[in-house]
């Protein structure tokens, strides 16, 4: 694997690099011009052109004057200017396709344009290293402060300028972000002057890089140089089922390669009749479900029968087209079909013992009514032939409330009698058991056992009960 931050173009590793061009920490692997005019001279008397381009971390790219006149190729390590300070970074193009690129960028070569200052000695590129190697942690710590500010964004990157003496945090956000007091406290934290900017998450994906789902890196980060708009027609325009997660990339926005094919479907498309069109037949209007768009086809299904499609190549759909223009229906679509697809009723059945996919989609049970019932008006709501609810039979003898005991006794007596008396042990009284004194209290007949004792009133009987009367 090639060293991403400091190879020359041809996988090589320049002077500097500490890991002989294998450490492969960056993710600046933009894809440099192929120098096609490298092994052919000027004509005599011409000049070489003096500006270059220079790379910086992560595919940052500038153009810089070579106003030293100095003997500059691709790969070497320069110091070009800055504010304040010096920058250090590579050469990756030179001579004339320069000026090409700078005319491609809109930039003007006869305007001001950054000079370089040198070539870096190996005490520029050892202050680089080093401030290289303070980035990774130096973002850990920056996202830890603007956690605990409670800011809402992501600071996704933190490059140093090649002299050390300033940061630049690449950070992304949906709305505007107050970081004034987060300025203040990396500018604590790290002894450095501080600069803030913000990027786009198509920007951010391609300053990290990454795989993407084709199984290759990033266009972005490789050798997509402009973001264009993707929308949405897009997809539709190449019958693409508009699912999100899988026409979105990695920067949470539409995918950049859908733009790539879109101009082959538009010229195929312009041969299709529109996909609103409507077939007027004897049997019933049919209507397009979907196209094939290199294969030339269309599939047409009836409105009452959406199950069963025809299909029809692009010239015969004009010429029914055209006949239904003139006022003409033709007999059915089956005379001019190629095939007839029936969709076919699919049975799914369980034949791993897995759980049922429509188990979700059973009504929830219904809630019991209210035992207590109208009388009156129920009745006369019930449905013709309805089973009337059978009351239960209580033993003859008996009622519901007045169950029998465990032990033969009622629970409740019947009205008008008392609960009868349990009859002591013999040889015992009721308030003399077994183990006291011998001497019986005798209770003369139509005395009270406690004259000051008031007597219970009888519950389950009538005020004016026999058994008053007998007292």
């Amino acid at each position: 694997m090639a060293c991403n931050s400091c190879s020359t173009s041809d996988g090589g590793a320049p002077k500097g690099c500490k890991n002989n061009g294998t450490c492969g920490t960056d993710s600046c692997n933009k894809l440099t011009v192929f120098d096609w005019l490298s092994n052919m001279t000027l004509p005599g008397g011409q000049e070489p052109f003096d500006c270059v381009e220079v790379r910086f971390k992560n595919g940052r790219k500038e153009f810089y004057r070579n106003a030293e006149k100095a003997t500059l190729s691709i790969g070497d390590i320069v110091a070009t200017e800055a504010s304040p300070g010096h920058d250090v970074g590579i050469v990756t193009l030179t001579g004339e396709l320069v000026k090409v690129q700078m005319k491609k960028k809109g930039m003007n070569h006869e305007g001001e344009v950054p000079k370089i200052y040198r070539k870096a000695s190996q005490k520029d590129i050892d202050i680089w290293s080093d401030a290289r190697d303070k980035e990774e942690p130096m973002k850990v710590r920056a996202r830890e402060i603007a956690i605990a500010l409670k800011l809402e964004m992501k600071i996704s990157d933190i490059e140093f300028q090649g002299d050390g003496s300033k940061a630049t945090f690449y950070y992304t956000a949906n709305d505007r972000v107050d970081f004034r007091q987060l300025i203040k406290d990396f500018a604590k934290e790290f002894s450095t002057r501080i600069e803030m900017k913000q990027v786009g998450f198509r920007q951010e994906a391609s300053r990290l890089g990454g795989i993407g789902s084709c199984g290759r890196e990033l266009c972005c980060s490789t050798w997509l140089t402009d973001f264009r708009s993707v929308n949405t027609s897009a997809a539709r325009y190449q019958q693409l089922s508009l699912n999100p997660q899988k026409l979105a990339g990695q920067c949470g926005k539409l995918k950049c390669c859908l733009n790539y094919e879109l101009d082959t479907y538009l010229d195929a498309l312009k041969g299709f009749p529109d996909m609103e069109t409507k077939l007027y037949t004897e049997k019933g209007d049919a209507v397009c479900q979907k196209i094939d768009i290199f294969k030339g086809l269309m599939w047409f299904a009836y409105t009452n029968n959406f199950a069963q499609w025809h299909v029809l190549k692009v010239d015969q759909v004009k010429e029914i087209v055209a006949l239904n223009k003139e006022k003409t229906r033709v007999s059915a679509v089956e005379d001019y079909a190629m095939e007839t697809v029936v969709e076919e009723e699919k049975n799914f059945q369980n034949a791993v013992g897995q759980d049922s996919l429509t188990r979700f989609d059973q009504p929830k049970k219904k809630k019991r009514p209210n035992k207590k019932r109208p009388t009156t008006t129920a009745d006369a709501e019930k449905p013709k032939g309805a089973p009337e609810r059978q009351n239960r039979i209580a033993p003859e003898g008996q009622s519901r409330q007045n169950r029998p005991a465990p032990d033969g006794r009622n629970k409740n007596t019947p009205e008008g009698q008392n609960r009868p008396n349990r009859p002591a042990p013999e040889g015992q009284s009721k308030t003399n058991p077994e183990g006291q004194s011998g001497q019986k209290k005798t209770n003369p007949e139509g005395q009270n056992r406690n004259k000051n004792r008031r007597p219970k009133p009888n519950r389950n009987k009538p005020s004016n009960d026999k058994n008053d009367s007998k007292q």
